[in-house]
């Protein structure tokens, strides 16, 4: 468990309390409205709950203020999963206090690289944003990934 400030806690998750299934069910709605079936690469509930991926979700009190989540795609390479902010808490600095656990925990697994893959057009601008701000450097497609107009792809080198 690590608290990021007096309101935010954020600690891994097993994906099983009732509001982070919803949160993901509304983030899963949420990339097929924006992007062609076929780009869609988020992971749903089963994708999630695989030794490979470290889940996290940030809390205030009862309320879930968002989840993101680090699969291990290599022997020292890491990929952000399912970022995603309950609207409510939006410009709070949630998107940021995940991200900055999940490169943590990338470290801490020994990662010296991390990579992700996100939507293109105005409804990820700012996670595109949030990103850039974190240093991830845009990339070509990575692992199983291909060039695909709905995609972007980022990578970041971390510290071990």
């Amino acid at each position: 468990m690590i608290r990021q400030n007096d309101l935010m806690e954020i600690t891994p998750d097993d994906l099983t309390r009732q509001p982070v299934i919803d949160l993901l069910a509304f983030h899963l709605v949420g990339m097929r409205s924006t992007s062609p079936a076929c780009s869609v690469h988020a992971l749903d509930l089963d994708g999630l709950r695989v030794p490979e991926v470290h889940f996290f979700t940030a809390w205030e009190g009862d309320e879930l203020m968002g989840m993101g989540a680090l699969k291990q795609i290599g022997p020292d390479h890491g990929e952000i999963k399912s970022m995603r902010t309950d609207e409510r808490f939006l410009g709070r600095g949630v998107g940021a206090a995940i991200l900055t656990r999940l490169l943590d925990e990338a470290r801490a697994l020994g990662f010296g690289r991390v990579s992700l893959e996100t939507g293109t057009g105005p409804a990820f601008d700012a996670a595109h944003g949030l990103y850039r701000r974190f240093g991830f450097q845009e990339t070509g497609p990575f692992g199983d990934y291909t060039v695909d107009p709905f995609s972007s792809y980022y990578t970041i080198e971390v510290q071990r």
